[in-house]
């Protein structure tokens, strides 16, 4: 018993989550300081990554966001040529280094907007590349506000952590995830059909939501994700730090 006290004494302080969140170099500046205020509430160090990523090694961070911004390169998903879309081909590569650093690690990723469809393709789906010309009545919504429903899908982690069937979200986007890639999920859709969220089922945490949670954290239930992203990550940190403690101590002769 006191051996145990004496090693849990010895422990250091929890320190900070780092969470690395990526974003657009121009633009992104004012989603970045959303981001950064969402995740000290939660307790985390958050670190902007923003193409090209290499002043940022992937293995420091403890969780990662896959931020809101311009298009992503159709030609990652088979999609078609748009002549007036915003696109950042540098970003799009960073991402998917990311994802590639995460996926095989369990490390908690949470994708925003562009985020969720990074996620998308990445495992291999597609996207809608303009939702009012192939929905039927979606109207061009577009503002930070909380403007629309989407209902989640029975038994998903998003409706666990909501703890009800809808939510009201905001609407910044004229794209959207079609095909789901590998071990994906839709689990949540608009009024108007359009898919709103997916999960990985084979993840402990990679959830991508369409709207932006970041501009809504004067509203509980928005906080609420970036709380259950935090703990993912803390879960996963503590669980390292068990094993760590359980492995056999070297022996110097």
């Amino acid at each position: 018993m006191i051996k145990k006290i004496a090693r849990l004494a010895s422990r250091p302080l929890p320190r900070r989550p780092r969470i690395g969140v990526t974003t657009s170099r121009g633009g992104g500046r004012y989603m970045w300081w959303f981001y950064w205020l969402a995740l000290r509430l939660v307790g985390a160090r958050p670190t902007r990554l923003i193409a090209p990523a290499s002043q940022h090694p992937l293995e420091k961070f403890d969780g990662f966001i896959i931020g809101g911004g311009d298009d992503i390169s159709p030609d990652l998903y088979r999609g078609d040529t748009m002549v007036d879309a915003r696109l950042d081909p540098e970003r799009d590569q960073m991402e998917l280094k990311v994802l590639e650093y995460a996926g095989p690690r369990d490390i908690p990723v949470l994708g925003v907007c562009r985020g969720s469809q990074m996620i998308n393709v990445h495992r291999g789906g597609t996207l809608y590349q303009n939702v009012q010309a192939q929905f039927d009545n979606v109207p061009d919504m577009w503002t930070p506000l909380p403007v629309k429903t989407v209902t989640f899908k029975e038994g998903s982690r998003l409706r666990r952590l909501h703890q009800k069937a809808q939510l009201r979200v905001n609407s910044l986007h004229h794209q959207a995830v079609d095909q789901v890639g590998d071990s994906l999920e839709i689990v949540a859709w608009d009024q108007f059909g359009v898919p709103q969220a997916l999960e990985n089922k084979d993840a402990t945490f990679m959830i991508g939501v369409q709207w932006h949670p970041e501009f809504l954290l004067h509203l509980k239930p928005h906080r609420r994700l970036f709380r259950a992203f935090i703990r993912a990550v803390r879960a996963k940190l503590a669980a390292e730090t068990e094993k760590m403690d359980h492995a056999p101590a070297f022996q110097y002769y």
